[in-house]
């Protein structure tokens, strides 16, 4: 009887190692596959959700796994945090095992966000404005020039999804100096390009947060190739 108690105890401390094991794995072929596709220069940090892992593991697919790639620059655009989620990720463990290069790993669902810091919104407003996030909303303030003319200006702003990008666009917008302008909302209005975001998500929410405003997204049936 004790032997057969000893046997199933070292049988579950080594089915618990070969369950790390595995999943430190996965984790790693995720990690390389999205530094390499992606051009990121560090590799991401990837954690495989649910516990036992083996049974996933043996079933060649994973039901959530989350994906830290911290800070990285798109498209010209500098981002202070980029996370995703992916969902049902196939990966057979045969082909991880013996054949990585042929294996074709890829998730059925990603959802993922951005955050564009707010020394990136204020590099990209026009010249002459500050951005501002207070109380989960964005205000502008600082001068337009006008014929020549500086005219000091004060707005709060909105944030809308438009084709390749987000979009500020101002609202009560407050003049001062006495200098009449027409439309000056024309002067502070401006875009921000965001396109080639990893797992090709397509922007989908955005908001302002502390420190920036954050973007959201989600894409189906992505490959993770290398």
């Amino acid at each position: 009887m004790r032997k057969l108690i000893a046997f199933l105890i070292l049988l579950l401390v080594f089915v618990v190692i070969l369950d790390r094991v595995a999943v430190a794995g996965v984790q790693r072929e995720i990690a390389t596959r999205a530094t390499a596709k992606y051009d990121l220069d560090a590799p991401p940090e990837v954690t495989i959700e649910g516990i036992p892992f083996l049974t996933q593991a043996i079933n060649g697919r994973y039901e959530e796994v989350k994906v830290d790639v911290g800070p990285m620059t798109v498209g010209g655009v500098r981002l202070s945090s980029v996370d995703f989620t992916l969902y049902d990720l196939v990966a057979p463990l045969e082909d991880l095992v013996l054949d990585p290069q042929r294996l074709d790993m890829r998730a059925g669902r990603v959802t993922g966000a951005v955050v564009v810091p707010v020394e990136t919104l204020n590099q990209r407003a026009p010249q002459g404005i500050k951005v501002d996030v207070d109380g989960g909303g964005l205000n502008v303030s600082g001068e337009i020039t006008v014929l020549g003319q500086k005219v000091p200006v004060k707005a709060t702003m909105k944030v809308e999804i438009v084709r390749d990008g987000v979009q500020f666009v101002p609202e009560k917008v407050t003049l001062g100096g006495g200098i009449p302008v027409p439309q000056p909302e024309r002067f502070i209005a401006y875009r921000i390009p965001i396109k080639g975001l990893p797992f090709d998500l397509k922007v989908t929410d955005v908001r302002p947060v502390a420190g920036g405003i954050r973007i959201s997204g989600e894409a189906a049936d992505v490959p993770l190739r290398g």
